[in-house]
């Protein structure tokens, strides 16, 4: 169903936010790229569009970052987002960020993967008013080629690893992690990493850890977290690394995901009702699991530099660069 998967959402929601969104790395990890199609709408304002681009490369220190935001996001007609002049849809994404005073962005990329990931377990929960965030992966792992142009600088991309994403929701979770691994050292793209946990406020409290998302080995998708597993879930997160183990469909995961603080990029993620999360992501992150599965022998895999790790929170002493945009 990626027809459906990938409809956009924004022009039915009174308030809100949506973002489809893409990330590749080098095939040896190090050197990769983030870039988000974003839609924000407050209460009874009209929509605007943002596009985000962050390039990472670790031999260079911190990410390069631009953004920008502008009215009258488009859906339609054949793309699932249009911004300005810049696009997302089947197979394809091109687009541009100039903003005086920072470095210049343009991208002209092609993709193909695997079919589409629903990250939550029911198929009603993406059409009901709960949970308010909406996750879904439209390619779980995919494949890139195209460029990429930033400060001057071009990058090409042949069959570079990645992912295309997509969420929407009336209003950010509390608390949330996204992690994604792929090119594990010895596998191919059937195997990878997709997840989603998130911590929702209800009545006052803070629900612990909720998981949702799969684990692919050599192409057997078996689903991880859910409202049941959340006794067995645990999750050791920090701005600059996390520990978790997550239950699953037949499988546990025990993981470490982590990278140096210079390589992680800031954002400022506004909410529809006016508040805000600050949101670090470093996407050439370092991955290691050992995946335990019922009946069968253990799994070690590892992934040097190829991993993505996003952390969304309300504090703000934790210590990392949040790049000057503004959101919303």
């Amino acid at each position: 169903m990626i027809h459906d998967d990938a409809r956009a959402r924004f022009p039915e929601m009174p308030a809100g936010y949506e973002s489809f969104y893409l990330r590749a790395c080098h095939p040896d990890g190090g050197l990769g790229i983030w870039i988000r199609y974003t839609v924000h709408r407050r209460p009874g304002r009209e929509a605007s569009g943002s596009l985000w681009f962050t390039l990472f490369d670790a031999e260079a220190g911190a990410p390069t970052a631009v953004k920008i935001s502008v009215p009258g996001p488009v859906a339609g007609d054949g793309d699932w987002l249009r911004i300005a002049d810049s696009r997302i849809g089947p197979g394809s994404a091109t687009g541009e960020v100039r903003v005086p005073g920072t470095a210049e962005a343009g991208w002209d990329l092609r993709f193909d993967g695997a079919p589409a990931l629903r990250h939550l377990p029911r198929g009603w929960m993406y059409r009901s008013a709960l949970p308010k965030t909406k996750p879904l992966s439209l390619h779980p792992v995919a494949r890139f080629d195209g460029t990429v142009t930033i400060g001057g600088r071009e990058i090409t991309l042949d069959g570079w690893p990645g992912m295309v994403g997509h969420n929407w929701g009336s209003q950010h979770a509390e608390r949330w992690i996204w992690l994604h691994g792929m090119n594990f050292a010895g596998t191919d793209d059937a195997t990878w990493l997709d997840v989603t946990l998130g911590r929702i406020r209800v009545g006052g409290l803070t629900l612990p850890w909720i998981a949702s998302g799969a684990i692919s080995l050599d192409g057997q998708r078996l689903a991880l977290g859910g409202p049941g597993a959340i006794r067995r879930t645990r999750v050791a997160e920090r701005p600059d690394r996390l520990e978790f183990t997550l239950p699953g469909n037949g499988v546990w995961i025990r993981g470490r995901v982590s990278a140096p603080r210079e390589r992680f990029v800031g954002w400022v993620y506004a909410d529809p009702d006016g508040s805000e999360h600050q949101t670090v992501n470093c996407s050439i992150a370092d991955l290691t699991l050992a995946v335990a599965l019922q009946g069968g022998p253990p799994v070690e895999l590892r992934a040097d530099g190829l991993a993505a790790y996003e952390l969304g929170m309300r504090e703000h002493d934790h210590g990392m660069t949040i790049q000057p945009f503004p959101d919303g």
